[in-house]
């Protein structure tokens, strides 16, 4: 089983490296901490699994996972598993909703996230047993669990939601993402249209409370 990790707590994510390579028929191929270069790494060394992090910078995991689906070949899609500290079941429907099999809390013990392995390689949906609510997860059955509101957005511009949301400029969302800034602005002014939202700091509100970026909610 040749898996994949994606999280940004380096730590967290190499002492999970090394309890995954101490299992007979486990390795992990390779490690990253954000979801941009996850969806690459996918690509490029088509892991059976992907441990994937809800909550990362630049590209979270919901969309990394969506991006990771719509990249891979016919047949050939990993299975993901969200790895999280989010035990909301929005987190877990959106999760499920882009493409993932397995919802796995972060304060489980080890042997879950084997248990977890096991299910999905044999084809199951593994939803951790102490999710609140979890009899009713919905978005494994093939429905589209996503957000009410940002199922409105297009892939590119939930991107740039959390880019925008996290300070990045107009100039450096335009680098990371290899297109103009007018076409940035652009997108800006649509998902502005398209969510009743009138600033830059309604729109940073929007995506924190929607799960879009792991930033945290002010408190004033």
């Amino acid at each position: 089983m040749r898996i994949l990790i994606a999280d940004d707590h380096q730590m967290f994510r190499q002492g999970l490296r090394l309890l995954l390579d101490s299992q007979p028929d486990v390795e992990v191929i390779a490690e990253t901490g954000d979801g941009r270069s996850a969806v690459q790494l996918a690509v490029e060394q088509s892991p059976d699994v992907v441990v994937m992090d809800v909550s990362m910078p630049d590209l979270n995991g919901i969309d990394a996972t969506r991006q990771i689906m719509t990249n891979a070949a016919p047949g050939k899609a990993p299975k993901v598993i969200a790895l999280s500290a989010h035990s909301d079941q929005h987190y877990a429907e959106q999760m499920l909703g882009a493409g993932a099999v397995g919802y796995v809390l972060k304060h489980a013990a080890f042997p879950e996230m084997m248990e977890a392995l096991s299910a999905v390689m044999a084809g199951k949906i593994y939803l951790s047993p102490t999710l609140p609510n979890v009899g009713k997860v919905q978005g494994h059955g093939g429905s589209e669990a996503v957000a009410p509101g940002t199922n409105k957005l297009s892939p590119r511009e939930r991107e740039i939601l959390q880019l925008l949301a996290e300070g990045k400029a107009m100039k450096e969302i335009a680098s990371v993402l290899n297109v103009s800034i007018k076409t940035v602005e652009t997108h800006r002014r649509t998902m502005m249209s398209k969510l009743g939202l009138y600033s830059v700091a309604e729109l940073t509100k929007y995506a924190i409370r929607e799960g879009v970026t792991s930033l945290e909610m002010p408190t004033h």
